[in-house]
């Protein structure tokens, strides 16, 4: 168990950058690629690198040297806030406990706590635990309607105060509900600003579920006043107020009562995120943390912010295994891949033309690296964990060829194609599991980043993104020489799709 840690996110203006390659202390290793000469890059052999962990003086707290080794000139781009997040990790797992677990959100309006809420659930639920997101200020919309002033939300006002704690309570009663059906995290999103408050939460949730407060903290007035802006634009609380300054005046004034009466977090187990979403570092306290999800969530948590940025995701040209309909391998692209690696590099170089310090991540196999080997101007970095599933001993082979000589294996991939796995291979749980470091980094990412992997591993990188149910991974249509545009934000994540061929 970790007593009371902090964790320094340095802003990213500040971390070394720079293309040369770096080994890691305990998690792989970042290494110049020699499969072939023509191919620059970088190699990230398993995922991300481990930090120095320097004790300070204080005995429960811990900060993390992010400095480079004075031996190394440079390091692997922008890879400093996954190296810390991966530490931190590695301090807190233990053994998968099977338990309840509320995430009780606390904070101002405006901080940024509905939109760590929905990464949250949709990281948690892609990882394969059972997540729902309870948003309080639903059930007041249901329970006293949508056109509350600022009034209700005042501090000294008796009625509304009990109104409030009245659907506070219904929708933790429905959580734990849910829990006892089977629910595993549940995320309690409210201000859930005073201490009093937060008492009545944990004796209800006594015996029944663990408490962790994660409480949002931002200093930065640029993003709280965006912040206040957009509420004012998409809250259902205004929706029927045609006057945007009247509507931003009243949050203005509901925000001054929470202010009024606002107790940080002292109590219980907690994750502090402070000027974190801004993407400018921060800082993330923790305190009475422990096990193997706690663990997870602060890992995630280090490296979320509001920073937009697209993610293009495309699969690899036409390989000569595609031609011929086998499956795995590592073929070169046929005459119609190359076609589509040049109509990519047009595009990406046109879209990006702005972007100098996106970045192109590939796979280790040949076809995704042919595919991205004409992209001028960016730099390029490979992932063993976005190479293809890894079809064992069918590998090569036709799913007719499969089918005819291995028809047991056939029928059982066929019956459950998510959790199938090939003899001596992969399933599509396992890619899951392998690909976790690469999602850490496409959100730590400020950057643009253009993935060119393989159907499956794009598939499920893709159900990140959409929030798409694991059972729908193996079916999600991943057509070839196709772009998918993920571009995250403020406001969520939206989808275009570019057909080139």
């Amino acid at each position: 168990m970790l007593g009371q840690m902090e964790v320094v996110v340095p802003h990213p203006t500040r971390v070394p950058s720079g293309s040369s390659t770096v080994e890691s202390k305990s998690m792989g290793a970042f290494s110049s690629l020699q499969k072939q000469d023509s191919y620059r890059g970088i190699l990230v052999d398993r995922g991300v690198g481990s930090p120095r962990l320097v004790k300070s003086p204080s005995t429960t707290s811990f900060t993390l040297d992010l400095k480079p080794d004075s031996d190394a000139k440079n390091v692997m781009p922008a890879a400093a806030g996954a190296v810390a997040a991966g530490a931190v990790a590695d301090q807190m797992l233990g053994p998968k406990e099977d338990m309840h677990l509320a995430i009780v959100l606390v904070g101002l309006p405006a901080r940024g706590k509905t939109f760590t809420a929905a990464k949250l659930t949709r990281y948690l639920r892609w990882l394969g635990h059972d997540t729902k997101h309870f948003n309080v200020g639903k059930y007041r919309r249901l329970k006293h309607g949508s056109n509350q002033t600022a009034d209700f939300f005042r501090g000294d006002n008796p009625e509304g105060l009990e109104a409030r704690n009245e659907v506070a309570a219904l929708a933790m009663e429905d959580m734990i509900a849910w829990m006892q059906e089977g629910g595993q995290v549940g995320i309690f999103d409210a201000t859930n600003s005073s201490r009093k408050r937060r008492n009545m939460l944990m004796q209800m949730a006594e015996g029944k579920c663990k408490i962790i407060f994660l409480e949002t903290l931002c200093n930065d007035p640029k993003l709280i006043e965006r912040n206040i802006r957009l509420k004012v634009q998409q809250s259902p609380d205004y929706a029927e107020e045609p006057d945007f300054e009247a509507g931003y005046r009243d949050f203005k004034n509901r925000l001054d009562n929470y202010e009024k009466v606002y107790e940080p977090v002292e109590e219980g187990s907690y994750i502090k995120m402070i000027d974190m979403v801004s993407g400018h570092g921060g800082q993330i306290q923790v305190n009475n943390i422990s096990g193997y999800l706690p663990g997870r969530i602060v890992f995630f948590l280090v490296n979320t912010h509001l920073t937009p940025r697209p993610i293009l995701l495309t699969r690899h040209g036409e390989s000569l295994y595609n031609v011929r309909g086998r499956i795995g391998g590592d073929t070169a692209i046929s005459e119609t891949g190359e076609l589509y690696a040049k109509k990519l590099a047009n595009f990406v170089e046109k879209r990006l033309k702005n972007e100098k310090a996106a970045s192109i991540w590939t796979s280790t196999l040949q076809r995704t690296i042919l595919t991205a080997s004409p992209i001028a101007g960016f730099p390029k970095i490979q992932w063993r964990a976005l190479d293809e599933i890894n079809a064992g001993v069918c590998d090569g082979m036709t799913y007719e060829e499969i089918k005819k000589n291995m028809p047991e294996e056939y029928e059982s991939r066929k019956k459950d194609k998510l959790r199938y796995r090939y003899p001596r291979g992969e399933s599509y749980l396992d890619v899951i599991q392998r690909l976790e470091p690469v999602i850490i980094e496409l959100e730590r990412q400020r950057a643009p980043v253009v993935v060119v992997s393989h159907q499956a591993v794009l598939r499920a990188l893709y159900a990140y993104f959409a929030d798409r149910p694991l059972s729908e991974i193996p079916h999600i249509e991943m057509p070839l020489h196709t772009i998918i545009e993920i571009q995250m934000g403020v406001t969520g994540v939206q989808e275009k799709r570019y057909k080139l061929m």
